[in-house]
């Protein structure tokens, strides 16, 4: 088949942030448009991040370290790399946006502990650059605890249903609100498209319709 890129087109656009719930499929779908795209690819890096094993062990112990060091971590990483953005890719697709922290510390942490938290993510926010476009990957609760059984890290193993629901919840209360604009949600719950080329492009149909 054709390389996308001869009949789908992301010239109107300098910044995609790709999201959805964990094992939704955000980091596959951004590998795959960087590299038909020829865009700037940035990943998060939670592989890094030391409490997160520590946080799925003990949630209540290491919530607000967890939170604390992924917002640090999102902040640092999308101003150099979206500072350093060089003259052979014009243009980033992220598979995460930095709103994500504060979807993830509304359920995680304590009221008082949220409170604080707030005020530092509003004065990173301010600094940071936002999407021209931001996409939300559904899928429902059943499909990504298959997902994230299939991947198979270790670390996850306790996450449970509920805790997934809640997010699905958070994130979906939070970028329907009137502040939030410039989004696309696709439900992907019945599609595979790693592994399915017609499945990637209908979600590119949809990206772009």
């Amino acid at each position: 088949m054709k390389n996308p890129s001869e009949k789908y087109r992301f010239d109107n656009y300098n910044y995609i942030a790709i999201e959805g719930n964990i094992g939704a499929g955000k980091t596959s779908l951004t590998k795959k448009i960087a590299n038909d795209f020829d865009a700037k690819l940035i990943l998060e890096r939670f592989k890094d991040n030391p409490f997160l094993p520590k946080f799925y062990k003990d949630p209540n112990r290491y919530s607000f370290a967890l939170e604390m060091s992924f917002l640090a971590d999102r902040y640092q990483q999308l101003v150099d790399d979206i500072a350093q953005l060089d003259l052979f890719n014009n243009w980033i697709v992220a598979d995460y946006d930095i709103n994500k922290s504060l979807i993830f510390a509304s359920i995680t942490l304590q009221e008082d502990e949220f409170r604080l938290y707030k005020k530092l993510f509003r004065m990173m926010h301010k600094e940071l650059p936002k999407p021209d476009l931001y996409v939300y990957l559904h899928q429902n609760t059943d499909r990504l605890m298959e997902n994230i059984q299939k991947r198979g890290r270790e670390y996850e193993r306790s996450i449970q249903p509920e805790y997934l629901q809640k997010l699905n919840t958070g994130y979906l209360n939070y970028i329907k609100s009137p502040l939030f604009e410039n989004v696309k949600i696709i439900d992907i719950s019945s599609l595979d498209f790693v592994k399915n080329r017609a499945d990637y492009l209908t979600v590119l149909d949809e990206i772009l319709n």
